[in-house]
């Protein structure tokens, strides 16, 4: 396992639609553990892969952060096909260091994901699990959370994001 550097906001890649993940292979099992250490290793619940760098339709969730592996999900090709109610709380993203913010989301999704098997299936999320699912997805679509913002707001974020956080 390796921890990949996380590309931030700026990137153009941050920017673009992920292309479907094809058929499963051992690169990708492997991707898939650099993603989980990277993300512990930056004190992340999620990463996405467009987040190093890689134009994927791939992402990974860990909302224990490490303390219970039976709750690691791998996201592959995900869809949003419900959603239910409404959560408000802080939100950040490892590819906008230092920068956090409340953001209203649902309190509870259900995903279509497929399985690396290649079969597909159906998984719900409620509070910050649904608030992660929302965030990578959206990281899979070319949408960084500060985007739900007005333009002033972006904006004002933007400056705090450039006055404390400067890339070597």
């Amino acid at each position: 396992m390796a921890v990949r550097e996380v590309v931030t906001w700026g990137d153009p890649r941050l920017k673009k639609d992920s292309e479907d993940v094809g058929a499963w292979t051992p690169e990708l099992d492997q991707l898939v553990a650099d993603m989980f250490e990277t993300a512990l290793a930056e004190e992340g619940v999620g990463l996405a892969a467009p987040q190093i760098g890689i134009n994927l339709n791939l992402a990974v969730i860990d909302c224990s952060c490490g303390e219970d592996p039976s709750q690691k999900i791998v996201l592959i090709n995900p869809e949003i096909v419900r959603e239910e109610g409404v959560q408000v709380g802080p939100e950040g993203c490892l590819s906008i260091p230092g920068i956090r913010e409340v953001l209203e989301r649902p309190m509870k999704v259900w995903v279509k994901n497929r399985k690396p098997d290649g079969s597909w299936e159906e998984i719900t999320g409620e509070e910050l699990l649904a608030r992660a699912f929302c965030h990578e997805i959206d990281h899979l679509r070319g949408r960084l959370f500060v985007e739900y913002f007005g333009p002033v707001k972006r904006q004002v974020i933007q400056r705090k994001y450039q006055k404390h956080y400067q890339p070597a």
